[in-house]
C-alpha cells in the first residue's frame, strides 16, 4: 500500500482509510476476516466514531483485531466525537468523556488521531483547547483534526487550539464534487459557481490539512450509490470503459479518481465487503491521465465553463 504524509504531522499513513461505521453488520468470523484482510493489504488506518453503532463498532473492531500492544503499534486508529442525540457537543467535558469511552471500547491507551465531528455552533474554542491540551499531555491523543468544517470554523478553532489540525473529513464523490466545481466557475452566474464551503479544498491544501473524503460512492446525502445506477448512465459508461482499459473494477476507478487529485486526499472506504476493499486498495496502483480524470468528471453531469 502506498503511503503519504498525514497533514502537517510526521505520521505516514496509507492513502486509503478503512471506515468502520458498518462493522457491526458482520458476525465475529466475518469481522476478523475483514480486519485481517485490511492489514494484509497494508490498509492499517482505521476510522471510527463514538456514534458508530452507539459505540458497538469500536468494541467489535477491538475484538476482531485482537487488540494488544504488539498489534496496536502496527495500526493507526482514528475516532471522532461531538454528535449527540438532537445536538452537537464540543464541550470540554463531553470531549474528554468521549475519548475515554472510545479508548476503553478500543482496548487501547491512545488514539493516533482524534477528530471533532459535525460543527457545534455553541463551541467555545477555549474549552476545546483545554480538552486538547489535557488529551495531548496525558498521551491519550497524538494528533487532532476536524470533520465537516469550513475554513472559518477551523480558523476560529485555531484561535485557541495550539495543536495542528491535520485532517478534515468532508463529503466528496464524483457526483458530489462542489468543492472542486466551484473552483472551475469563479465569478460565473451558474449553479456550480456557488461556493458552499468557503474554498475548503484550497484552504486545506494551503494549510497542510489532509482531506478525508467520506461516502466516495454516494450521490446526494446517502441517497444511494451511483455505480450501476440507472440515474447515471453516462457516468457508468465512462467509468466502465476506463476500468476495462486498466483491467480493474469500476470500484477501483472511482477511488483512483479521488487519488488522482494533487490535494493528496485519503478517502474513507466504508465497505465491509472484502472483495470491494481489495478493489479500493488496488486504486493506489493506478494514476489516471488528465484526460481520463476530466472525462469522468464531465460524465457525471459536471459542465466545464
Amino acid at each position: 500500500m502506498r503511503t503519504m504524509k498525514f497533514g502537517s504531522s510526521t505520521l505516514e499513513v496509507p492513502v486509503v482509510s478503512v471506515g468502520c461505521m458498518r462493522i457491526n453488520s458482520l458476525d465475529k468470523t466475518e469481522a476478523e476476516h475483514f480486519v485481517q484482510t485490511a492489514l494484509e493489504l497494508g490498509a492499517n488506518f482505521f476510522d471510527h466514531a463514538d456514534i458508530y453503532g452507539s459505540g458497538e463498532c469500536e468494541e467489535i473492531f477491538a475484538d476482531a483485531i485482537g487488540m494488544n500492544p504488539s498489534i496496536r503499534e502496527k495500526i493507526i486508529v482514528q475516532s471522532k466525537c461531538g454528535i449527540r442525540k438532537g445536538m452537537f457537543d464540543f464541550s470540554k467535558e463531553h470531549i474528554l468523556e468521549s475519548v475515554d469511552a472510545s479508548l476503553k471500547r478500543l482496548k487501547t491507551d491512545y488514539l493516533d488521531t482524534f477528530l471533532l465531528h459535525r460543527p457545534d455552533t455553541l463551541m467555545e474554542p477555549e474549552e476545546v483547547a483545554e480538552a486538547f491540551d489535557i488529551l495531548e499531555n496525558s498521551g491519550k491523543v497524538r494528533h487532532f483534526g476536524v470533520s465537516n468544517q469550513n475554513p472559518m470554523q477551523i480558523q476560529l478553532l485555531k484561535k485557541s487550539v495550539k495543536q495542528p489540525i491535520v485532517a478534515n473529513q468532508l463529503q466528496l464523490s464524483i457526483t458530489n464534487a462542489n468543492m472542486i466545481s466551484n473552483g472551475f466557475n469563479v465569478n460565473m452566474e451558474n449553479e456550480q459557481a456557488v461556493n458552499r464551503d468557503g474554498s475548503v479544498l484550497d484552504f486545506c491544501r494551503l494549510n497542510d490539512i489532509t482531506i478525508q473524503p467520506w461516502s466516495p460512492f454516494q450521490y446526494g446525502f446517502f441517497e444511494g450509490v451511483f455505480l450501476g445506477n440507472d440515474k447515471f448512465p453516462e457516468l457508468n459508461k465512462q467509468i466502465d470503459e476506463i476500468a476495462s482499459k486498466y483491467d480493474v473494477s469500476n470500484t477501483t476507478i472511482v477511488i483512483a479518481w479521488i487519488l488522482r487529485h494533487p490535494a493528496h486526499m485519503q478517502p474513507v472506504i466504508g465497505t465491509m465487503n472484502v472483495g470491494r476493499l481489495k478493489d479500493c486498495c488496488q486504486a493506489t496502483e493506478i494514476k489516471l491521465t488528465r484526460e481520463e480524470w476530466y472525462s469522468i468528471y464531465r460524465a457525471a453531469g459536471n459542465v466545464l465553463p
